[in-house]
C-alpha cells in the first residue's frame, strides 16, 4: 500500500519530518481523534505485546474464564473451548489493531467510512455501552480487591479509590497507559502465577484431568466467551497502534497485540478454569477474596489483591480512554471539530468515570451471571461491525482512506449509508434465534439443546451481504488521501 503523490483526484501533502510538542511523548497527551503526524510517531511493535499481555493479565479474565466451568464444561474441553476462541477472536482484533500505524487516528472514526460521518453514532453508541459496562464491572472487582487489602467495609470506598487512579492515567493518555501496560505485564503475571502455585498446592485435579466427558453446548459457550472476550477489543485496538511509525509493517502491527493479547488471556482464563473447578460455590460467591485466601498469610494476601488492582487498573484506563475517544469521534461527526481540547477531554474522562462508580455501587449481587450475560450480548452487536471495517478496509478500499472527509458530511462518505446500516442491524437480527442466553433463548438455539452459534451466523450473514455492497458504496480513493495541514515524511512510502 502507497502513500501517494498528489494528484488530480486526492491532493496530499508531504511535509518534512518535525517533531513537536502537541502529541505524546511530553506529559499530558494532546491528540484525541485527529491523525498524528510522522514528527510524533514512535514506539515499537514490541510495545503492543506488552500492553495486550498486560491488558489480559487479570481477575476479569480469569472470571472470564471460570464461566465455561461455572455453565457447564468439564476441565479439559474448558481450556480448549477457551483457546480456539482466544485465536479467533484474538486474530480479528488484531486487524483492528493493525490499522492504526498505517492511518495514525483512533479506531471508530474509521467506521465513518462504512456507515457514514453521522451514521457511524451507532456503533459509536453501542461502544460506549461497552466500555462503560466493562470498565464498571472492572471497578466492583478492582474495589473488592482494595477493600480487601486495607480491610475497608464500606464497598463505596474501594470503587471510588479505583475510579479516581483510572481517571488520572487516563488523563495523560497514551505514553503513560503503554507504561502501565508494561508494568502490570510482569506485576499481574506474577501475582497470578502465584495464585497459581497455591491453588495446585491445596487442590488436587486428577479426576477433572482424566474424567473428560466432552458436551456440544458447555463447549461452545467456551468458545464464545473468549471469542467475545478478544472482540470487545476491536472498537479501540488501533487507538493503541496509531502512535506507531507510519512504515510499521503489517505483520509486525498485527502479531505483537495478537500473541499479547492471546498469550495473555489464555494464561488468565486457563487459570480461571482451575480455580472455579477447585473453588466451586466458594469462588462463585467471592472471586476476589477466594484469590486473596489462597495466599499462606496476610502481608501475601495482600500482595494477590495489589497485583489484582494493578491487573484491572490498565484496562480500566484502557476502557475510560477509548470511552473518550468514543464519545469525541461522536459528538465530532455533528460538529465538525477534527479535535477535542484538553479541558473538554478531561471533563469527558470525569464525566466518564462519575457514570462508571454509580453503575459499579448499583451492581447486581449475580455478578458472573449477568457478566455471561454482557459478554455474549457485545459479542452479537460487535461482530456485525468488525466484519464491516475489516471487510471495508482490507478487501474493498485496501486501505486507501480519505482521511479529510472522514471529518465533514459533505466528503466522499456523506452523513449516513443507509445501506450499511441496515447490513449492520440485519447482522444483528439475523442471530436472534440463534442465542442462548439466562434472558432469552431462540428457537433454533433451544432445538439445537441450547447451543448458542448466534455469532457465527452474524460474522457469515454480515459478510456475505456486505461484500458485494460495499464495494459500490463510496467512490473509494487509489491512495490514502492526507491532511493538507499535516506534516508526513517524505520518505516513507509504502507499509
Amino acid at each position: 500500500m502507497v502513500s501517494a503523490p498528489n494528484s488530480a483526484q486526492d491532493e496530499i501533502r508531504h511535509g518534512n519530518t518535525a517533531p513537536t510538542a502537541s502529541g505524546a511523548g511530553r506529559g499530558v497527551e494532546k491528540r484525541t481523534i485527529d491523525m498524528v503526524p510522522d514528527g510524533e510517531r514512535h514506539g515499537t511493535p514490541k510495545s503492543q505485546f506488552t500492553l495486550w499481555f498486560g491488558v489480559n493479565m487479570q481477575i476479569t479474565a480469569v472470571v472470564n474464564g471460570a464461566l465455561a466451568i461455572v455453565f457447564g464444561a468439564d476441565v479439559v474441553w474448558a481450556i480448549i473451548g477457551l483457546f480456539i476462541g482466544q485465536v479467533i477472536g484474538g486474530a480479528v482484533m488484531a486487524l483492528h489493531s493493525a490499522q492504526g500505524p498505517a492511518l495514525g487516528l483512533p479506531q471508530m472514526i474509521s467506521s465513518r467510512a462504512q456507515f457514514g460521518v453521522y451514521g457511524a453514532a451507532l456503533p459509536l453508541f453501542l461502544v460506549l455501552l461497552l466500555y462503560f459496562g466493562f470498565a464498571a464491572t472492572g471497578t466492583v472487582l478492582a474495589g473488592q480487591a482494595i477493600n480487601n487489602a486495607f480491610g475497608v467495609q464500606s464497598r463505596w470506598i474501594g470503587i471510588l479509590v479505583f475510579a479516581a487512579l483510572t481517571a488520572i492515567i487516563a488523563m495523560f493518555g497514551y505514553d503513560l497507559i503503554h507504561k502501565l501496560g508494561k508494568v502490570s505485564s510482569t506485576i499481574g503475571l506474577l501475582g497470578l502465577l502465584y495464585v497459581a502455585v497455591r491453588l495446585f498446592q491445596v487442590s488436587s485435579f486428577g479426576p477433572q484431568l482424566t474424567d473428560v466427558h466432552f458436551s456440544v453446548v458447555p463447549f461452545l459457550l467456551s468458545i464464545a466467551l473468549a471469542a467475545g472476550w478478544q472482540l470487545t477489543y476491536a472498537p479501540y485496538a488501533s487507538d493503541y497502534s496509531r502512535y506507531l511509525p507510519r512504515d510499521t509493517k503489517f505483520g509486525s502491527a498485527w502479531f505483537g497485540p495478537f500473541a499479547g493479547s492471546v498469550l495473555g488471556a489464555t494464561i488468565s482464563m486457563t487459570l480461571g478454569v482451575f480455580i472455579a473447578a477447585a473453588g466451586g460455590q466458594a469462588f462463585i460467591g467471592d472471586q476476589v477474596g477466594f484469590m486473596g485466601n489462597l495466599a499462606q498469610n496476610r502481608v501475601l494476601a495482600i500482595l494477590v489483591f495489589i497485583s489484582i488492582v494493578i491487573g484491572k487498573l490498565t484496562i480500566n484506563t484502557l476502557n475510560a480512554y477509548g470511552g473518550v475517544m468514543a464519545l469525541s469521534t461522536a459528538l465530532s461527526g455533528f460538529t465538525g471539530k477534527s479535535s477535542v481540547s484538553p479541558k473538554t477531554r478531561f471533563g469527558f474522562v470525569i464525566g466518564f468515570n462519575v457514570v462508571v462508580v454509580l453503575t459499579a455501587l448499583a451492581a447486581s449481587s449475580d455478578f458472573l451471571q449477568v457478566f455471561k450475560s454482557f459478554i455474549l450480548t457485545l459479542l452479537m452487536f460487535f461482530l456485525p461491525w468488525s466484519a464491516i471495517n475489516l471487510l471495508n478496509y482490507y478487501l474493498i478500499c485496501r486501505g486507501c482512506i480519505d482521511i479529510p472527509a472522514l471529518y465533514t458530511p459533505r466528503g466522499r462518505y456523506g452523513k449516513l449509508h443507509w445501506p450499511t446500516i441496515v447490513v449492520y442491524l440485519l447482522g444483528v437480527v439475523v442471530q436472534i434465534p440463534f442465542i442462548s442466553q439466562a434472558f432469552y433463548v431462540g428457537p433454533v438455539a433451544a432445538a439445537m439443546g441450547g447451543a448458542d452459534i448466534s455469532w457465527l451466523v452474524g460474522l457469515v450473514v454480515t459478510a456475505l451481504v456486505y461484500f458485494p455492497l460495499g464495494r459500490r458504496a463510496f467512490d473509494y480513493p487509489l491512495e490514502i488521501v492526507y491532511p493538507k495541514d499535516v506534516e508526513l515524511d517524505p520518505s516513507i512510502v509504502s507499509r
